[in-house]
């Protein structure tokens, strides 16, 4: 699922989501020490911290008690290990796809396809995490739920201060700010003719962040529900797998039938948007472009050989 307005140009950054125990490999981990690093070598440095700081970011969360921390850690450096020489070669290979593409001009069509492969691309990080999580999640306490459940609003306070200014003027243009950067961290600098073609494009964007926070908040609820449910009764390890499952499934596709629509119209929109931008950029900015995938796809494949 597409938030806001990202996509090749602006993957999502790290801990964009806030997910429980069983899911915090994936996003944390797996897309925020990529794309939006700004040199092959802090990716490097990046993907090789990974642990360290996976494990600090996952404890202020759940505040992990000193029986626990052994096996999370043990489970955060099996996930990148496997992760590392499985999975680093197959998102060098969807750059190797995209760098290819982008000299051209493109539809919204292809740019949704884009979106759709990475999904799948990285789906088995997502289900590795899930299998290596859940064993975890019985040893939780209500304590640590509820010290979940404040970097929940602690987080939430950081979106209103992100997405939500109190003047609608403040707000518009907190929002070019970010799209120009994230353009920007791709292609190089735009001109003024696309900063222009950009702010038409988010003034007419049918981006909702009040929609998207009551959307976040309620998932957020089902989270702890879900959790508190696991650790009421002794259950499975497959049992709990199949749970963090459906919160993922709502993540990715809302249970309220009209936020999945807003999803939907927004991903439409959002495929158009990018496709828009791309086809205004120069040959210079798509050969920026080019490099910089290039320069992202090697240093993948660097990191799916070394030894950490």
């Amino acid at each position: 699922m597409i938030r806001g307005r990202k996509l090749f140009f602006a993957l999502p950054t790290f801990a964009t989501r806030k997910l429980s125990t069983g899911t915090f490999l994936f996003r944390a981990a797996l897309i925020g020490l990529f794309f939006l690093l700004s040199s092959c070598s802090m990716l490097r440095l990046g993907y090789n911290q990974g642990p360290h700081l996976l494990w600090w970011w996952l404890d202020s969360y759940v505040d992990f008690t000193h029986e626990q921390t052994p096996h999370v850690k043990k489970a955060i450096r099996d996930w990148f290990d496997w992760h590392r020489s499985t999975q680093l070669p197959e998102y060098a290979a969807w750059l190797t796809v995209l760098s290819s593409e982008i000299g051209d001009s493109v539809t919204p069509e292809q740019v949704c396809g884009w979106s759709g492969k990475l999904r799948s691309t990285i789906a088995p990080a997502l289900e590795h995490s899930l299998q290596l999580g859940a064993p975890l999640v019985p040893s939780l306490s209500e304590q640590q739920l509820l010290h979940i459940a404040q970097r929940y609003a602690k987080g939430n306070e950081e979106f209103r201060s992100d997405y939500l200014q109190p003047a609608a003027e403040e707000r518009m243009q907190a929002s070019i700010q970010r799209t120009v950067k994230r353009v920007e961290n791709l292609y190089g600098k735009i001109n003024e003719t696309q900063r222009r073609l950009i702010i038409d494009n988010l003034t007419a964007s049918p981006f909702d962040p009040e929609a998207w926070l009551a959307e976040r908040q309620h998932r957020q609820n089902e989270t702890l529900s879900i959790l508190r449910q696991l650790i009421a009764k002794s259950v499975a390890t497959d049992h709990i797998v199949n749970s963090l499952r459906t919160v993922i499934e709502h993540i990715e596709r809302s249970s309220d039938t009209d936020y999945r629509a807003y999803q939907i119209k927004l991903t439409e929109y959002n495929c158009a948007f990018i496709a828009r931008v791309h086809n205004s950029t120069s040959d210079k900015q798509r050969r920026h472009a080019y490099k910089k995938l290039k320069g992202w796809e090697a240093d993948l494949l660097i990191l799916a050989n070394d030894t950490p």
